[in-house]
């Protein structure tokens, strides 16, 4: 009767996956009660047949059904178990069948290089723009072609990040193309990162907005090691220069393989944690041979061994974008500040205006919530972030960044409903690292490597 109220277009995988479910969950179900009537059974001399039979009646129903096989006298509790590990295994089945679509994983070949084609003509636009190449994303086009949105889909969530790639004025062409997808394959649509003008125009198409942060910025033309407010950066930066740290800026380009390869070793090792970690602000393939105008920052002790490096993606022709920072937590404090210093001080060299640093999630509210007069909600609300900050990097990492004295581009995530937050949050977590499901793959080999032959290779996560 309610067949025409589904129009979302499923899994073509369901109905097997949902066989499969349902035979592992009737065995697993079975042969646990099996055990659990085998142990409390109060009649003796049951055989295994009556056993099971027992089980598979009792699994059906609490009632009288199963108490035709005389042979067998079990506990309640036993019986209600039988029938919740039923129950279990059936919406199990359910969700297997009405699953929605994973989607494409992967960037395709072909697009790839339109992608870069208008990442060349509007990249100026986006911070984030860069990172629309990672390849665990699918593409969708506006009718034009001169605009795309990159997504992936986790958990039947379909998640954008940073502004739509390409011309504004094509925009809305893409975001009613990417929605439409979204109702057709029953997903829901978010976005996360996206900038003040791309927000305003997702807000015209149903989506509601919620800022996460802001994005610290550094205008190269504005910055100065001067004055009082630069003291404590200043003396960070002459106390590690004494130490006899040096700072080695190239493209990606110019390395050679050896060193890449060496240096690839080192981030691995350095890395906080088992695996990469970013969607929304990391590219997670250091080293591929296709991002060559990436910018890596190498920093060496005065024995001139590795000790940090920072690398940057291009931010159309006078930006960089932070993907990746690593150092060796054994060395001198203070090495991140030097390399940005010095990355900033030496901006001429590359031709560079601005630099994206790190987001500062929730920065508005450490801001104004330390200032004289914050009403008591504010102040709750900042008390909460500086409790969660000791596990999470939340409060240090704005301190981090506010010390460049940087311009602060608010970040949005847009949802269409409010109850759609949560999900969207699993989501989010999944897709950036901090969720995982333990794998094979995961398990052997190293993160990084240089692709062979001058071919890409398929993208990991971040970064941190």
């Amino acid at each position: 009767l309610g067949r025409k109220e589904f129009r979302a277009v499923g899994d073509r995988s369901n109905p097997k996956l949902a066989l499969i479910v349902g035979a592992c969950g009737i065995l697993v179900s079975g042969v646990i009660g099996t055990l659990l009537v085998d142990v409390t059974n109060k009649v003796p001399g049951a055989s295994l047949t009556d056993k099971i039979a027992y089980t598979l009646l009792r699994g059906v129903s609490v009632g009288p059904l199963a108490d035709r096989i005389d042979a067998v006298d079990a506990p309640r509790w036993v019986d209600i178990t039988i029938n919740v590990l039923i129950a279990v295994s059936f919406l199990l089945v359910l969700y297997a069948c009405f699953r929605a679509p994973r989607g494409r994983q992967l960037l395709a070949e072909e697009d790839e290089p339109r992608l870069r084609a208008l990442l060349a003509k509007h990249g100026e636009r986006d911070s984030l723009g860069y990172f629309a190449l990672r390849r665990d994303k699918a593409v969708i086009w506006s009718p034009s072609g001169k605009a795309a949105i990159t997504y992936r889909v986790v958990g039947g969530v379909t998640l954008a990040a940073g502004d739509p790639i390409g011309d504004p004025e094509a925009w809305p062409g893409v975001i009613e193309k990417w929605l439409e997808e979204a109702r057709r394959h029953a997903w829901t649509p978010a976005v996360m990162g996206a900038g003040e003008e791309a927000g305003t125009i997702y807000a015209r198409h149903g989506l509601d907005a919620l800022e996460l942060g802001d994005e610290a910025i550094v205008e190269v033309a504005d910055f100065s090691l001067e004055g009082r407010a630069m003291r404590v950066v200043r003396q960070a930066h002459n106390r590690v220069r004494r130490a006899g740290y040096t700072v080695r800026i190239r493209r990606h380009g110019a390395i050679p393989e050896s060193e890449m390869a060496t240096l690839i070793e080192k981030a691995d090792h350095w890395r906080d944690g088992g695996g990469e970690r970013g969607f929304s602000m990391a590219l997670g393939r250091l080293g591929d041979p296709a991002d060559d105008g990436c910018v890596m920052l190498e920093c060496r002790d005065s024995a001139g061994e590795p000790r940090a490096l920072l690398s940057f993606v291009p931010w159309g022709k006078h930006g960089l974008s932070l993907d990746l920072m690593r150092r060796d937590r054994e060395c001198e404090n203070g090495l991140m500040e030097f390399m940005v210093i010095e990355l900033l001080l030496r901006a001429g060299e590359l031709g560079l205006e601005r630099v994206s640093l790190n987001f500062a999630m929730f920065r508005a509210v450490f801001e104004r919530g330390s200032r004289l007069g914050a009403g008591p909600v504010l102040r709750l609300w900042r008390s909460v972030l500086t409790f969660f900050s000791r596990w999470w990097q939340i409060e240090s990492l704005y301190r981090a960044n506010a010390k460049y004295r940087p311009v602060w581009e608010p970040r949005f995530l847009l949802f269409e409903k409010s109850s759609d937050i949560p999900r969207i949050g699993i989501a989010s977590a999944r897709a950036e690292g901090f969720l995982t499901v333990p794998s094979l793959p995961s398990l052997f080999g190293r993160r990084h490597t240089r692709a062979a032959q001058g071919k890409p290779r398929p993208a990991y996560g971040k970064s941190s």
